[in-house]
């Protein structure tokens, strides 16, 4: 399986393509393919040093939606739309959003745009027969890249199509120690969403770090 992650060289991008390029097939795409390519052998110098072999390859956002099987839109809220805009080939695909739309103030809050959620906002912006699955949502920026840590995380992932869910939920559970939970609809990603500022707040006003989800 062939999977495409948007915005490759982000922190959750990077972290990402370091958890799941061991198992899977993974292009790394960014706005200049350049950055993407080093990030691509940061990667596997990081993993090559835990005597791990990866599958990864460094190109352009295009080129990563154009390969994949599944695409990972591993970008912030506010360049969801530009970068929509600028590519095309989502047809039949699987598009995984981890976007949380947040603002800050002296606190994180949730701020959805008028579709109620940024997986309803993109769904909107897509062709209608690729799916869109709201996951990896509550997982810290910071705790992809620890490959010395388990992410021992719970994940709530949303989506319309039972066959997509089913696909990104076995995805989930082949990273770390990550347990993926049926969250129900595309609809209900929005709960999952308003989350993150939560998990964020708690870390700040209690002097915590990299707070998380797990249900038990």
């Amino acid at each position: 399986m062939k999977i495409g992650i948007v915005g490759g060289t982000g922190d959750i991008g990077e972290g990402m393509a370091l958890r799941l390029s061991p198992k899977y097939d993974v292009i790394v795409g960014s706005r200049e393919e350049t950055k993407a390519i080093t990030t691509c052998e940061t990667c596997r110098e990081t993993l090559g040093v835990r005597g791990l072999e990866c599958s990864l390859i460094g190109v352009t956002n295009q080129r990563a939606v154009d390969e994949a099987d599944i695409v990972v839109l591993a970008i912030p809220f506010k360049h969801v739309t530009p970068t929509l805009k600028a590519l095309t080939g989502f047809e039949d695909k699987i598009v995984i959003t981890p976007v949380n739309p947040i603002e800050r103030t002296d606190y994180f809050y949730y701020a959805p745009p008028p579709e109620g959620s940024a997986a309803m906002m993109i769904k909107g912006m897509l062709p209608s027969s690729a799916t869109v699955c709201a996951a990896f949502n509550n997982v810290a920026a910071n705790k992809w890249k620890m490959l010395e840590e388990e992410l021992d995380y719970s994940v709530a992932v949303c989506c319309d199509d039972d066959g997509a869910k089913k696909t990104v939920m076995d995805l989930v559970n082949t990273v770390s120690s990550l347990r993926a939970y049926d969250a129900g609809p595309l609809a209900a990603a929005s709960i999952v969403e308003s989350v993150t500022p939560l998990l964020l707040n708690i870390a700040r006003f209690n002097r915590m770090k990299d707070v998380g989800v797990k249900f038990v």
